[in-house]
């Protein structure tokens, strides 16, 4: 593995930002392409319209003929956080407006795999559904939608993943990605969708006089499920999709979000109060996706529609005790994967990695992994439950769509893959097991094709250097409470040369830092996992984060460490 480039990003004018902005936080939000003090603004007022989404209405009036007629609506949700919160999301709006006869169904991602299957819709169709909605899903259907329409069940399907050639035949769908939809913005995550569409509802069900005998649903309070199951999802957080998780962090920072999150909150070990959208991608997503990863995300959306704490925290024990294992297992199955391209010929540009004992819920965290070591775009592959079949997750780097690098392998070579879905940067696919290598090779070749010497070069961005009245509690806090930080809009780091003073392990893997900066400025840092490139003492080049350390009620400013190298 090389040793990855630092590049400063371009500084760029923040004239037109508001004066009264930390100056830290004015150069970062320039550099991040910020023109105006509109693009900041986070109120809901601020949220797109609705109107440009195809399929809305006509998904409203479906769900408005469900709610008054008492029709049986089963949801049908996806087995990650995305897919759990905006199943959580629909079942608990939906009651709220007046359904009696709402219930929820996910898919087993070892027995019937992802999506709206055949198999699924007659499972639905068992529990007696008379609508059905997808969330997070349902956009590649084809085969499940019309087994559901069969059987005499209308259906709905809310997903935001790109569309095939060709749309399933449902009763309406609402997906930002579909051909002919003009909605500005084609980043909302599946739970976003959903947002959306219960908007629709509550608009028709307010206009037919729903609300005179009941209290009308105040859809702000969902926005802490939409806050989670976005920033989880990894989408592109475009001003939109902040404005979402903005309003959602500062619900759940008032103690004002739903028992489930506030449980899993604390089953991670963090303070409500002090959440960030960091906390939201890395303590309570993980803990709903190991529901789906390693049993049933029925867990997880019973955690989420939890009616008391009381009621929400043994779940969420569970969810963190799965996760643990997840965990284990994970780390097990990195060190292999690790082997085995420690193996590979240096010259590969796509990677593909198969053993046999590996568990499928966890392929995609270890080519995650394997993407970030060698930043190659990777595929992690296990046995599928079909017999003689492979399931695999793929991740990939800047400069390569994932599911139109499948596509081309697919169109190249007719029934080699099975079946393959996805994003720009995270897709699935099933193919045989006797044809992982001929895969292998393929896939190679195309991202050979698709890829330059530019784009393969492993480069960290940063937001250059703080000075040393800049390394401060004050700017800490600032970074903490701006943003929210994640994909498309990432969190600021900064890079800069330090003196090591004191080095010390804390737990297994971490290491503390006493440095010493600009100007001889005192500062801590932890390196999280890096006792493996420890520095005892000497000058070092870092790339951090500015964070706020915590402890015994007091708070100061401490250096996340990311990339840490000797001078």
């Amino acid at each position: 593995m090389t040793e990855p480039q630092i590049r400063r990003r371009a500084p760029a004018s923040d004239a037109a930002l508001p004066a009264a902005l930390h100056p830290v936080l004015r150069r970062v939000y320039a550099q991040r392409g910020v023109r105006g003090g509109h693009e900041l603004a986070l109120d809901l007022k601020h949220l797109l319209n609705p109107r440009e989404l195809r399929g809305l209405d006509r998904a409203g009036e479906l769900l408005e003929h469900a709610v008054c007629g008492d029709r049986r609506i089963v949801v049908v949700g996806d087995y990650d956080a995305d897919g759990a919160t905006g199943t959580a999301l629909a079942v608990s709006v939906l009651r709220a407006c007046g359904a009696r006869n709402v219930d929820f169904l996910v898919p087993s991602r070892f027995k019937q795999g992802y999506g709206l299957s055949p198999a699924i819709a007659e499972a639905a169709g068992e529990m007696g559904a008379e609508l059905l909605i997808t969330v997070d899903n349902g956009i590649a259907s084809i085969s499940g939608v019309a087994a559901a329409k069969a059987a005499g069940v209308s259906v709905l399907v809310t997903d935001h993943h790109l569309a095939g050639a060709e749309l399933p035949a449902a009763d309406a769908i609402v997906n930002p990605n579909q051909p002919g939809c003009g909605f500005p913005s084609k980043h909302l995550a599946g739970v976003g969708v959903m947002f959306y569409v219960l908007s629709a509802l509550r608009a028709r069900l307010r206009e037919r006089g729903q609300f005179r005998d009941r209290a009308e649903p105040n859809l702000a309070e969902a926005l802490d499920l939409v806050a989670v199951g976005t920033v989880a999802d990894v989408v592109r957080l475009d001003h939109n999709n902040r404005i979402l998780v903005a309003q959602g962090l500062q619900r759940i920072r008032d103690r004002r979000a739903r028992p489930g999150i506030l449980a899993l909150l604390q089953a991670a070990g963090r303070k409500a109060e002090d959440v960030t959208s960091a906390d939201l991608g890395f303590a309570i997503g993980p803990r709903l996706n190991a529901a789906g990863r390693l049993e049933d995300m029925r867990l997880g959306i019973e955690c989420l529609l939890a009616p008391t704490l009381e009621a929400a925290l043994p779940l969420a024990q569970e969810l963190d005790r799965l996760n643990r294992e997840r965990r284990e297992i994970e780390a097990q199955m990195r060190d292999e994967a690790m082997d085995m391209v420690a193996g590979l010929d240096s010259a590969a540009v796509g990677v593909s990695l198969f053993d046999a004992s590996w568990h499928e819920g966890v392929v995609g965290l270890v080519a995650s992994r394997v993407k970030e070591r060698l930043h190659r775009p990777a595929i992690a592959f296990a046995r599928a439950h079909e017999a003689g079949m492979l399931k695999g997750s793929a991740r990939s780097i800047a400069g390569l769509h994932m599911r139109d690098a499948l596509a081309l392998v697919d169109a190249r070579r007719p029934g080699l893959i099975a079946r393959f879905g996805g994003h720009a940067m995270a897709a699935g696919l099933s193919l045989p097991e006797a044809r992982f290598a001929e895969f292998g090779e393929l896939f190679d070749e195309v991202c050979r094709q698709s890829l330059d010497d530019a784009a393969l070069e492993r480069v960290v961005e940063t937001d250059g250097e703080l000075a040393a009245g800049e390394l401060s509690l004050d700017t800490a806090l600032a970074l903490e409470h701006a943003g929210p930080w994640g994909q498309g809009f990432p969190e600021p780091w900064f890079d800069g040369c330090f003196q090591v003073e004191q080095a010390r392990v804390v737990g297994e893997r971490h290491v503390r830092y006493r440095l010493r900066g600009p100007q001889g400025r005192a500062i801590d840092g932890i390196d999280f996992g890096g006792v493996e490139r420890q520095i005892t003492r000497g000058r070092a080049e870092i790339v951090y984060r500015l964070g706020v350390s915590r402890y015994q009620g007091l708070e100061s400013a401490e250096l996340r460490i990311e990339l840490l190298r000797s001078t």
